[in-house]
């Protein structure tokens, strides 16, 4: 009985040993096999290459795609970062801009009136104050306009005030820090003038409107409209040829004048120290002027 056992393992035991040779054998051939064929036919391996690839292509993509769009996000988070800060830099700078250009604005409006009163050659030099509008009367029974130049500027009550377009009027009143100037539109303005054309007399009256008249004009005495107005020199207010205005309108005893210098865009004006007496009152200037009421 134990004969036959043994006799039993041993037949396994060889038949194990010859289908591990013949294993190995299969193996070592099937590799000999793999080589010859990838020498002797390198299209199909190269298709065979080609579809493995293919295979795996969409897996790796997928795999790829998370870590590029967190690549992407990283960046235009970056940017996104960077467009902020631009934008507020650019906000202020726009802000300052805009205050220069405000500022530029205003210089440019003063540098033009300024401009327009060295178009006014007074005579010979005599002495000016420039000064600044800071308040209009702007009412219908008073044509007046403060200024921000007073005595202590050396303004001093009859001078003259003009701008570069001609004669605005003159100093009715003073203070140290102020002057008044009584507008040649106002009521109680009374101005010896003459029609530069004709050298025909008169006096320039306001009338609290934007279009003083001409009266105690000469008898028969003509004027045209267009014709141009100045100061006649007389009554010891104001140097002669200074511009006043042209003449709007000619009627029957009814002249009126539009005055060289609007009075709502006064801005600038320069006080003149000629040099005379002062202004006179009505009733002085028009008989220094050779007229009668």
């Amino acid at each position: 009985m134990s004969n036959r056992q043994h006799h039993g393992h041993h037949l396994a035991h060889a038949e194990k040993g010859v289908v591990s040779r013949v294993g190995y054998l299969v193996l070592v051939l099937a590799a000999l096999a793999l080589m010859l064929l990838g020498k002797a036919d390198v299209l199909v391996m190269e298709k065979v290459r080609a579809t493995i690839s293919d295979g795996v292509a969409p897996v790796l993509d997928v795999l790829s795609r998370p870590a590029a769009t967190a690549d992407k996000l990283v960046v235009e988070f970056g940017e996104l970062s960077a467009l902020r800060d631009e934008n507020t830099r650019l906000r202020q700078e726009n802000a300052r801009l805009l205050e220069w250009q405000s500022a530029a604005r205003k210089l440019s409006s003063e540098n033009q009136q300024l401009k327009g009163l060295l178009n006014f050659a007074p005579g010979a030099e005599p002495g000016f104050i420039t000064g600044r509008v800071i308040a209009d009367s702007g009412g219908a029974f008073v044509h007046s306009v403060l200024l921000n130049a007073g005595s202590r500027d050396g303004v001093a009550k009859g001078q003259a005030a003009v701008t570069g377009d001609g004669l605005v009027g003159r100093v009715h009143g003073v203070g140290s820090r102020s002057g008044r100037v009584l507008l040649i539109t106002d009521l109680n303005s009374r101005i010896p003038v003459v029609v530069e054309a004709t050298r025909t007399r008169a006096v320039l009256a306001g009338n609290n409107s934007d279009r003083p008249r001409l009266i105690h004009m000469p008898p028969g005495a003509t004027v045209s409209v267009g014709d141009r107005i100045v100061t006649s020199g007389h009554g010891g207010a104001f140097p002669p040829g200074i511009p006043v205005g042209v003449v709007a309108q000619s009627n029957e005893g009814n002249i009126s004048v539009k005055p060289y210098v609007q009075r709502d865009r006064i801005e600038y004006v320069r006080v003149v120290d000629y040099g005379l007496q002062g202004i006179l009152d009505a009733n002085s200037a028009v008989e220094g002027a050779g007229f009668s009421r």
